[in-house]
């Protein structure tokens, strides 16, 4: 699949100077291969297609990629949540046998690779059309988006799948990701260390290129008397899946620059630990991959899955244990332009780290897509924290995302959400000035929620849903989607 409306980026390999022509529907383009072998061109921008077309590349041999659909592209990329194929996910056999869609198109980066610098092309992969026979092992969460934004408009979607469980976010994040936020200066200067590109980096690997050609000499001198030759000098750079830049330089920066419609991310889990770090850590990560595709005026937009529920709740109104403060940062990330976030603390489960229900995830991260790049008229998220004002002992909380209104609800396996007008707004709570928390009595109040305990009688700050495992958090907007935990406060 070839992203629409987009000029298309097209480039291969061929001989220094050597001569090579694109054709795709209806058009001709020509240029001429550096001196290193590498070409690109760009085709003008098209209209999505669902005619199966042939792009041609002609230089000193011919080349023919057939049934090539005109649409949107996104890459589907994090962690195991996201590495989570069809058959491990919920009802695998019934979503399998009817996952037969020929305008789907998908391409997975293969195995689990690392590299000390940027490559230029991925490890290998295919694209494959997405049939019963083809699906079961691709993401769950890429598949149910794609699905979801095809079936909804009809649009070709190609999905790029480069996933891997366990990682962090650091690996995936390119060089340049670092250097634009200056609260990473010292991850920018350790991945500056290795980075040929630039100065810093360049010498790192000018000493490593000495040390081998020292090494060479003396190991040809053993050879030839028969003693042992010494180790040879370990490259510079990153080693393993952990290190920062290292998966990036395998498997994101040789997909660079297909033309992309964006990004869908779920992961966090590796940096659970993690607060409002993390939040610099996303701006690395969208920033860094936005100025390498360097789309220009043609946004890469971002949506990515705040973490679900996990582990036993507690009764702590305080929270901020497990994974509420990253939590916390992924809901900041929506700062960050053309940015989207799929909440999904109502799904989770408390004992499996791997929820199943993978169809809710896509649909809600799918919200995002049909709004900004088909154009709905669509509610995309459920409530986020606008603000919160002191009337007296209580506070009133606005929200951004109420939808037609506010309601408690109830989440049921793969059912809609259930409006149930007999429960209480659960899971706020509020603090004094002495920063001591209590859970609160909340009640829905127009577009507000209204929260109040008799143990405040002067709140300055508000909270909700703010713990590892939000157990009964309950306020959704009425298209069904769940409020985000947050927090009013810095404490």
């Amino acid at each position: 699949t070839l992203q629409r409306n987009l000029d298309v980026p097209v480039w291969g390999w061929a001989d220094p100077g050597e001569s090579v022509t694109v054709t795709f529907a209806g058009q001709e383009k020509s240029t001429v291969a550096d001196s290193n072998g590498k070409w690109m061109l760009r085709l003008e921008p098209m209209a999505a297609s669902s005619e199966g077309r042939s792009l041609g590349i002609k230089g000193n041999n011919e080349l023919s990629l057939d049934n090539v659909l005109v649409g949107d592209v996104w890459i589907c990329s994090g962690q195991s949540n996201m590495e989570w194929n069809l058959k491990g996910a919920m009802n695998p056999d019934q979503e399998i046998a009817a996952a037969d869609h020929p305008m789907i198109r998908m391409f997975d980066v293969p195995g689990h690779t690392t590299a000390p610098i940027a490559k230029e092309d991925v490890p290998g992969g295919e694209w494959k059309v997405c049939s019963p026979a083809t699906v079961a092992g691709f993401s769950a969460v890429g598949y149910y988006f794609g699905r979801e934004i095809h079936q909804e408009s009809g649009v070709p979607i190609g999905l790029i799948g480069t996933n891997w469980g366990g990682t962090r976010i650091e690996p995936w994040t390119p060089p340049v990701g670092f250097r634009s936020v200056p609260e990473l200066a010292d991850l920018s200067r350790r991945v500056d260390a290795f980075d040929p590109s630039v100065a810093a980096g360049k010498e790192t690997w000018e000493a490593h290129l000495d040390a081998i050609e020292a090494w060479t000499v003396e190991a040809r001198e053993a050879l030839a008397s028969g003693r042992a030759m010494g180790q040879v000098p370990a490259a510079p750079g990153p080693r393993g899946g952990g290190d920062p830049t290292a998966i990036y330089n395998a498997m994101v920066a040789g997909l660079a620059p297909y033309g992309v419609r964006g990004a869908i991310w779920y992961q966090g889990e590796s940096n659970g630990g993690e607060g409002m770090e993390y939040f610099h850590k996303m701006q690395a990560l969208i920033g860094g991959w936005r100025q390498v595709w360097n789309q220009g005026d043609f946004p890469l937009f971002f949506y990515f899955v705040q973490l679900a529920d996990f582990r036993q709740p507690t009764d702590d109104p305080k929270g901020g244990d497990g994974w509420a403060r990253i939590r916390e940062a992924q809901r900041r990330a929506l700062t960050i332009p053309h940015t989207g976030m799929a909440v999904i603390t109502d799904i989770g489960n408390a004992n499996d780290i791997h929820p199943r229900n993978k169809q809710d995830v896509g649909k809600r991260l799918a919200r995002w897509a049909l709004r900004d790049a088909v154009g709905q008229d669509i509610v995309v998220s459920g409530p986020l924290y606008k603000e919160m004002k002191v009337e007296g002992s209580n506070v009133r909380v606005h929200f951004d995302h109420v939808g037609s209104g506010l309601m408690v609800g109830d989440k049921n396996g793969l059912e809609p959400t259930a409006q149930v007008k007999t429960l209480e707004v659960a899971r706020f709570a509020i603090a004094g000035e002495d920063k001591v928390w209590h859970w609160a009595q909340a009640r829905i109040d127009g577009d507000t929620v209204l929260v109040s305990s008799p143990e405040v009688p002067a709140p300055v700050a508000v909270r909700y849903a703010y713990s590892m495992n939000p157990e009964g958090s309950n306020l959704y907007n009425k298209e069904g989607l769940p409020a985000s935990p947050f927090r009013s406060d810095d404490w």
